[in-house]
């Protein structure tokens, strides 16, 4: 069995220039067929809504429903890192609610790291999350979430 990798893992890959390697999976067998592939990382992504929920855009995903497909995703996993999207209104309406809601990723999902929209704005945010020694990766350009 591989280890599983995590946050060090990837900053000496990047450090060391080596490619990374990410998809995105929203179940167990094709997170498990990611892994097996050798997958770096795996996102859970909130795309999820449309993807699999039928949504429209996926600003009606919730904090439990990436919960529960976080954890089918990190059942699947031997050896890629797991990175969760936080949902749309999980982490902007205040910094507490950031911290409470990455917080549940990490504990209920299982996710080593989670993923935000934004750029400045959302600096003071992202610095309280990584205060609790959860790693944030950033998701600057294109912001899906902030399209109605």
């Amino acid at each position: 069995m591989a280890r599983q990798k995590t946050i060090l893992d990837i900053q000496k890959m990047k450090a060391e220039g080596e490619r990374i390697t990410m998809l995105t999976a929203y179940d167990y067998p094709f997170a498990r067929l990611m892994d097996q592939c050798g997958i770096d990382m795996i996102l859970v992504g909130d795309s999820l809504g449309t993807a699999v929920a039928g949504h429209d855009t996926t600003l009606p995903v919730t904090m439990d429903e990436m919960i529960y497909h976080a954890k089918a995703v990190v059942r699947a996993v031997e050896s890629a890192f797991v990175v969760v999207d936080m949902p749309f209104m999980s982490y902007q309406t205040d910094v507490r609610d950031a911290r409470y809601n990455a917080g549940r990723l990490i504990k209920e999902g299982g996710a080593q790291a989670v993923k935000i929209e934004g750029g400045r704005n959302m600096a003071e945010t992202i610095a309280a999350i990584t205060a609790m020694d959860i790693p944030v990766v950033g998701h600057i350009g294109l912001t899906p979430q902030s399209i109605h």
